[in-house]
């Protein structure tokens, strides 16, 4: 797992060295994540609130469409403490902007680095979509959907869950 977190690393850090219309910075945002099962749970399946946390660089193509990988700590799953897990992301967004405003979607890798139990699968993909509001030349805001094509536990557990996940941030670009 060090190896991989490594490697995630240093792909961030090499977009930095090469890109020259590039701005940088960091995100919070709150987390409201859920379990979709399949078939449906036959339990009390509650949302979890939880905090991400991470970097950015937006690297612009041009002046209406950028590119904008991530690395971020994101707490999601369930409000059960056997839902639970937390994960290292890195979505990469294709971002269009439109003055103070942009959107963007593309896709999400996500790393498990912690779970209640074991039966987590290690590795997961999703798609990520969403706004983004500049304040000002600094800070922003955002409203981001985070839907997992991956199902979130082993095959030797027998049950099928996809995380889900609405995120509100803010931003600070340096």
């Amino acid at each position: 797992m060090k190896n991989t977190l490594l490697l995630i690393a240093f792909i961030f850090v090499s977009f930095t060295m090469h890109a020259q219309n590039t701005t940088s910075g960091v995100r919070v945002a709150y987390n409201i994540s859920n379990l979709d099962f399949e078939p449906d749970a036959t339990f009390d399946n509650t949302h979890r609130n939880g905090l991400a946390i991470g970097a950015f660089l937006d690297y612009a193509f041009s002046e209406k469409m950028s590119i904008m990988p991530e690395l971020m700590y994101s707490a999601e799953g369930g409000k059960e403490k056997e839902l639970r897990a937390n994960y290292i992301q890195m979505p990469i967004t294709l971002r269009f902007h439109f003055g103070k405003m942009s959107v963007g979607v593309g896709p999400q890798a996500n790393l498990k680095i912690w779970s209640y139990e074991d039966g987590y699968r290690n590795f997961i993909f999703s798609a990520v979509g969403g706004a983004q509001y500049d304040i000002s030349d600094n800070f922003f805001i955002d409203a981001r959907f985070n839907y997992g094509f991956s199902n979130i536990y082993d095959d030797e557990v027998g049950v099928e869950a996809k995380n889900s996940t609405i995120q509100l941030g803010i931003g600070l670009k340096i």
